[in-house]
């Protein structure tokens, strides 16, 4: 199926591993421009080096996106580069483990720099540029935990639920200008910040027993709900956010129903 994407314009900020990686593929194969930033260089030649083998250029930049500065100057190093931005994902996160009791100021503002700042900045920097271009599609990567939070991710949570207003707040205003807002919600997918998160692959199981499909998600399957989210598939979708979650708690009891199966 033609999505009409070929030759479109899309930064993602996050995209040397994981789910952002993943979408910067799923683009790549739609025939797009994509630029991808991430604070590791190394990360960012390992994932210049795949897209190579696999036949598609990807432009790059190390950015420390809890420095508005350098997130500034690659939404500029973007424009610049390609002469417009057609779609901007919003998609680092990072998170720590610990109690509201243990949690220090300064790694509350971190996270909140990272995870929230940094997707604000990303939306009124790119909507700018889409607004004298006369349109757009800004995709945000929330969370389930913005939806339910899991304890001791105090930040992480709030982080993302903010996430959620700032998608409804900017597809509002940005709308009269041809740019739509929209947001994935990824449940538990398996990615490095499972690991970083301290969850073995036992703890995911058992969290599993949750989720109607019973298993962890794939970075691949978020990054489809992404690219239909800044296709014209999704043209009469604005402010949502749509969870990728394989029905994490859908039900009271969706073990059950892998238990008797009737």
């Amino acid at each position: 199926m033609d999505l009409h994407l070929s030759g479109k314009v899309v930064a993602i900020t996050g995209g040397s591993e994981g789910i952002g990686k993943a979408t910067a593929m799923a683009f790549a194969k739609e025939g797009c421009k994509v630029a991808v930033c991430s604070r590791s260089q190394v990360k960012l030649d390992a994932a210049s080096e795949e897209f190579r083998e696999a036949g598609y250029d990807l432009y790059t930049k190390s950015v420390d996106v809890s420095i508005s500065e350098q997130l500034y100057g690659f939404v500029d190093d973007v424009y610049h580069q390609f002469g417009r931005i057609d779609v901007w994902i919003n998609n680092t996160a990072m998170t720590i483990v610990k109690s509201i009791l243990e949690l220090d100021l300064s790694e509350w503002e971190k996270i909140m720099k990272t995870n929230l700042d940094s997707y604000f900045i990303g939306t009124q920097a790119a909507g700018r540029y889409m607004k004298e271009s006369g349109g757009g599609v800004i995709v945000n990567v929330a969370s389930f935990g913005g939806i339910m939070p899991p304890v001791y991710r105090s930040a992480y949570c709030t982080s993302k639920h903010a996430i959620n207003w700032l998608t409804r707040c900017s597809a509002a205003e940005f709308a009269p200008f041809g740019i739509r807002v929209n947001a994935a919600a990824p449940g538990t997918i398996n990615t490095a910040m499972q690991k970083a998160a301290g969850r073995s692959s036992e703890d995911v199981a058992r969290v599993a027993k949750n989720f109607a499909l019973h298993r962890p998600g794939e970075s691949e399957e978020v990054a489809n709900v992404i690219l239909f989210l800044a296709s014209d598939m999704s043209s009469y979708c604005d402010g949502i956010v749509v969870e990728c979650s394989g029905g994490k708690f859908i039900a009271q009891d969706c073990d059950t129903a892998w238990t008797q199966m009737r």
